[in-house]
């Protein structure tokens, strides 16, 4: 193969030269080994977690959620904040597969896969809130409209709650058919390669009888493409969506119309945060370093740099309009976040997703690993935050003070929250155990143009 082609100006997308047999073998053989310990622990600390998690919310629907620690005044928090923050991660792997497919941006190849399934798994943790939120999650289709015998009784479609069930119903569909279709490829490549019988039988079961030829090649390319054109506009429309639920209220501090682009782009900032996170350390423990290389981790920073400024921008532009608004109750509202009795909450929301992205700026730290795992860590972390500001210092404080009230969540919401990580992590184990972590023929299709200039 000719280098000719290669500009001398390209980062590299593969660091090695590597054979189509070679890039296969890499990522494949592990499905073939044994787990290793290190896999076998982790999975182990997810699986527990998941467990006590799933014990909890059955305590939760058997007593009530009385057991939560909401109050009078503080009628949404924890869960609230909580379901939010999970539906914000899952929104990389939708951006990544989607809006980078249709850009032609083939830095995407190495990494959309782990987000993609990272998606389904955030999507799944989020929709065990309003299962529980129910209190009777054995009539939640009630919440779905169709064709019923229960006379009048029908959903409110003014409300943003049932937008909430359509948009993230349609978003979990979507991006599971587009996961699932671009993992095709490399299921036919796992049935060809294995000597085992039945695990040949499952993955050609899985595969749908793919056989690599070019009309099965080009019905996937224009599939991925309806596809991509079907998640675009979800990926803008679901946390568009969510923040409804806060904008279409009288609330001080919720009522505002920066809230559609201001929470999509924060559901993008912690997403890419969280797949930072993950195939930091999926790079180091499964030998990715060829395929997920410097070049991916400075192209994810960058977009954390670009949509860490405008979460910036929107916590300002939200003081200003408070205080332009001329408006009491929002002004205290604001003022109240950052002096008030949670300041040390805004204060870290503050600190996590505003100030320490701009050290992304310096390429020296952007190309430090152990630095940027730890700032795609603080990033999480001051995401959430920013949902639990939004809600509770939004609510603490009512227009009457002799029903201003604090909120601190109970254990049941806590050991509930630490239980969706593990059921998150637990398939995240399970993913990258038994299907391709990386998207083998995704690599391979743009491997002409990821070759490093060597003669």
């Amino acid at each position: 193969m000719s280098d000719a082609h290669v500009s001398k100006f390209r980062v590299p997308l593969v660091t090695e030269d590597r054979t189509y047999e070679q890039m296969s073998a890499d990522v494949l053989d592990t499905l073939e080994r044994p787990p290793s310990k290190g896999w076998l622990i982790g999975f182990s600390i997810a699986a527990l977690l998941m467990t006590i998690g799933f014990l909890v919310m059955g305590y939760q629907v058997s007593t009530g959620i009385g057991v939560w620690g909401l109050n009078k005044t503080v009628g949404w928090s924890w869960d609230i904040t909580n379901f939010v923050f999970w539906v914000g991660i899952g929104h990389a792997g939708t951006l990544i597969s989607a809006i980078l497919l249709i850009f032609r941006q083939r830095w995407r190849t190495a990494i959309n896969r782990s987000a993609e399934a990272m998606t389904i798994f955030a999507v799944a943790c989020a929709g065990l809130y309003p299962l529980i939120h129910a209190g009777r999650p054995w009539l939640l289709y009630w919440v779905f409209p169709y064709p019923n015998t229960r006379g009048s009784l029908w959903v409110n479609f003014r409300s943003p709650l049932l937008w909430d069930v359509v948009a993230i119903s349609t978003y979990l569909t979507v991006s599971l058919v587009f996961w699932y279709m671009g993992l095709l490829p490399d299921l036919a490549t796992i049935r060809d390669r294995t000597k085992s019988k039945f695990r040949k039988m499952v993955y050609g079961i899985a595969a749908f009888g793919w056989d690599g030829s070019n009309k099965t090649w080009h019905h996937f390319e224009i599939l991925c493409l309806i596809l991509a054109g079907l998640a675009t506009p979800l990926v803008l429309s679901v946390h568009t969506i969510v923040s409804m639920d806060f904008a279409t209220s009288v609330i001080p501090g919720w009522h505002t119309t920066i809230f559609p682009p201001y929470f999509v782009a924060g559901a993008i900032f912690s997403g890419f945060a969280m797949v930072l996170t993950l195939l930091i350390i999926a790079r180091k423990v499964m030998n990715w370093e060829n395929y997920i290389t410097m070049g991916h981790i400075e192209a994810m920073c960058k977009v954390i740099i670009l949509t860490g400024t405008m979460v910036g921008l929107a916590y300002g532009t939200e003081f200003f309009i408070a205080w332009y608004s001329g408006n009491e109750y929002e002004q205290y509202c604001f003022i109240n976040r950052a002096t008030g009795p949670y300041w040390w909450a805004y204060w870290s929301m503050i600190s996590c997703n505003v100030l320490s992205p701009q050290f992304l700026w310096f390429k020296k730290l952007r190309t430090n690993l152990t630095f940027v795992f730890i700032l795609s860590i603080f990033v999480n972390i001051g995401m959430w935050f920013e949902r639990f500001v939004i809600i509770t210092t939004s609510l603490h404080r009512d227009f009457l003070p002799s029903s201003w009230a604090m909120y601190s969540p109970t254990w049941v919401e806590i050991w509930t929250f630490i239980g969706t990580f593990g059921l998150f992590f637990t398939l995240f184990f399970l993913f990258i155990r038994l299907l391709p972590g990386i998207a083998v023929a995704e690599v391979k299709s743009v491997y002409k143009f990821a070759r490093n200039n060597k003669k």
